[in-house]
C-alpha cells in the first residue's frame, strides 16, 4: 500500500477526531495530513511528504489557530433597527389590547399591540418590547416592584 493513502486514512481519522472534540487541533492537523497524501500522490519521496506535513501542521498550530480562536472570541454582532429596540421599556399613551395601541418607545410613538390576546393595557403603564412585527411592538406589561 503507497504511504500517500496512509496519509489520506490519517487525514480522514484526524477529520473524524476533530467532529467529535471541536478543538479546531485535530482538524488543522487532519489538513496537514491531507496535504502530505496529496504531496505523496503526486511521486514525491516519504521524506518530502513528511516534511510537507510538518510543516502545514506547524503553519496551522501556529498561524491559523490564534486567528480563529480569536475570532471565536469575538463578542457578538450589535443588534441594530428594529431588533436593538426588543427588551427595551416603553410607556403606554394609548391604551394597548390585542388589536391596537399606542406606545412611547426610544422618544418615537409606535404602533402597538399586548402579547396576551386577553389582556389590555392603560395609558401611562410601563411595558416591556417582547418582539418587533413590521411597525408593532409587541409589549406585555412591567412588572411593577412592592
Amino acid at each position: 500500500m503507497p504511504v500517500w493513502i496512509l496519509w489520506l486514512i490519517a487525514a480522514a481519522a484526524l477529520g473524524v477526531a476533530e467532529a467529535m472534540t471541536l478543538t479546531l487541533s485535530l482538524g488543522l492537523l487532519a489538513a496537514a495530513a491531507l496535504i502530505a497524501g496529496v504531496v505523496g500522490a503526486l511521486g514525491m519521496p516519504v521524506v518530502v511528504q513528511i516534511l510537507a506535513f510538518v510543516v502545514s501542521a506547524a503553519a496551522g498550530l501556529w498561524i491559523v489557530r490564534p486567528i480563529a480562536k480569536r475570532h471565536f472570541r469575538q463578542p457578538p454582532v450589535l443588534r441594530s433597527g428594529a431588533d436593538a429596540l426588543v427588551g427595551r421599556q416603553a410607556v403606554v399613551i394609548e391604551e394597548v389590547s390585542a388589536l391596537n395601541g399606542r406606545i412611547k418607545l426610544s422618544g418615537e410613538e409606535w404602533s402597538a399591540r399586548t402579547l396576551d390576546e386577553n389582556q389590555v393595557i392603560p395609558e401611562g403603564t410601563f411595558v416591556d418590547v417582547m418582539e418587533i412585527e413590521g411597525a408593532t411592538a409587541v409589549v406585555y406589561p412591567r412588572e411593577l416592584l412592592p
